[in-house]
């Protein structure tokens, strides 16, 4: 996710830290490095513009003057304007109590991802504690309505459909009716999507909006096209005037530009984005999160409520007090992999860590090497993860064959587990999470070790190499 783009903006800000003062001259380099970065990242080129002479203008008041460190002054006013132009604050989902149900149109072009998106969307207001009915209301593409129904119940949502009706008016109010007698309190609509946007499609769903008054209309853009995705975001509005955006398939975008560009071109604000293909990767879209996330200064809020979501509140404690006693053993540590995918994987929560990112670039790092630890004390019996001290050559030859591995990385593993071990007791990793029932400050620092754990990024028969002893 913006891979490409935060190397860029990090390599031009990086000349203003540790000047003295900013002035006209020592600024132009940096800003015209920012401006070639975001255009490169396909940002719109009169929103660039806009961006890169804000940030000038404000680079040369009188705060900054005034700044002890202007040049870290000026990154500050960077992060602070990528929020800005991508909204400041995030944009709350419309909720009225006294309506039932809150109607959420959800439309966008073939391909963009809408129909999951909205069975995402449906997962994350159940969530919330929110009754929910999904409305197939695509029907004309093949099996669109199978394809909602399967995620629905993957998801635990009911979904609505009249197979063999192409009236999509009739559908939707019918589904009005169904979700008013069962008391939910949103219905989502899984409008038809087309390749390009026409007159036909157009007003199928300005009639749509007409029967059901809908509270919501979000289009479902990809973010891979790019500029592409804002000139549709601006036709989709112009005609339909839509209250937000979910942008998808972010993980995949290697350079945002539609993120910067929407809202300022459109007006209108981006809800939620899409960060993978499970259904807990639609996240709400927070501007300044992500706008840290752009510069590379991680984004320790989400991770830490994402820590909240995922962790067992039990289990962490447990984990405290086996901590405290040095009893944290393979069975615990097995249970704490298993914790980090659920919240991604070891890459997910690195990039969401301050420079985080970097550490995965590490040669030698790899993060299938999570995996093969899983794999290593998965062959192991119990009393060998209770008691990691037993495990004898013979008993690694039987647990390298079982997992795949080699003898010395089994060895390895166990080698490092023991130093880890010691390190928890003072530190912690997950069992920190939790204090006093409530979230307390997560300690990361445990997590970022994951790189200097063995490397076995270079395939299972790999034998890392003797070290040379030096001449005496």
């Amino acid at each position: 996710m913006f891979n490409n783009l935060t190397d860029k903006l990090q390599e031009a800000l990086r000349k203003l830290r540790g000047v003295a003062s900013l002035s006209e001259s020592n600024i132009a380099e940096p800003m015209k490095e920012v401006l070639n970065a975001l255009l490169e990242a396909d940002v719109n080129r009169e929103v660039a513009e806009e961006f890169v002479a804000n940030v000038s203008k404000e680079c040369l008041g009188e705060n900054v003057l005034k700044s002890v460190t202007p040049g870290q002054m000026a990154i500050k006013i960077v992060n602070d304007k990528l929020a800005e132009f991508m909204g400041e604050a995030e944009a709350p989902l419309a909720w009225n109590s006294s309506i039932r149900p809150n109607v959420i149109m959800m439309v966008g072009l073939h391909g963009g991802g809408k129909t999951t998106s909205s069975a995402k969307l449906a997962a994350n207001i159940r969530k919330r504690g929110k009754r929910v009915l999904l409305a197939a209301c695509d029907v004309y593409r093949p099996a669109a309505i199978d394809q909602l129904e399967i995620l629905g119940k993957e998801v635990g949502v009911e979904v609505y459909s009249e197979r063999g009706n192409m009236d999509v008016c009739e559908i939707s109010r019918n589904a009005a009716k169904r979700a008013v007698a069962d008391n939910y309190d949103y219905l989502i609509i899984d409008t038809a999507g087309r390749l390009q946007i026409d007159t036909s499609m157009v007003q199928e769903l300005v009639r749509l909006k007409e029967a059901v008054s809908p509270a919501e209309i979000l289009l479902v853009a990809d973010a891979a096209l790019g500029q592409q995705a804002v000139s549709v975001a601006k036709h989709f509005h112009d005609a339909l005037g839509i209250t937000g955006v979910v942008l998808t398939k972010l993980d995949g975008d290697a350079r945002g530009g539609a993120a910067l560009s929407i809202r300022k071109v459109t007006g209108c604000p981006i809800k939620f984005v899409g960060v993978g293909e499970k259904v807990e990767d639609l996240q709400v879209f927070h501007p300044d999160r992500m706008a840290s996330r752009i510069l590379g200064m991680g984004d320790i809020v989400s991770l830490v409520e994402k820590a909240a979501e995922e962790i067992d509140k039990e289990e962490a404690e447990k984990l405290q007090e086996k901590l405290k006693k040095n009893k944290f053993d393979f069975n615990d540590f097995l249970s704490q992999l298993r914790q980090m995918t659920k919240m991604g994987g070891v890459e997910a929560i690195l990039k969401m860590l301050p420079g985080g990112g970097k550490l995965a670039e590490i040669p030698g790092f790899d993060a299938s090497q999570f995996r093969r630890m899983e794999a290593i004390i998965c062959s192991m019996n119990k009393k060998e993860r209770e008691n990691p001290d037993i495990i004898d050559m013979s008993r690694r030859r039987r647990i390298a064959k079982g997992s795949g591995t080699t003898v010395e990385q089994v060895s390895q593993l166990i080698k490092q587990f023991g130093n880890m071990r010691k390190m928890m007791k003072n530190v912690g990793l997950f069992g920190h999470a939790f204090r006093g029932g409530k979230l307390g400050s997560m300690d990361m620092g445990a997590l970022s070790a994951g790189a200097r754990m063995p490397s076995f990024g270079r395939g299972s028969n790999y034998t890392p190499p003797k070290k040379k002893r030096k001449k005496r």
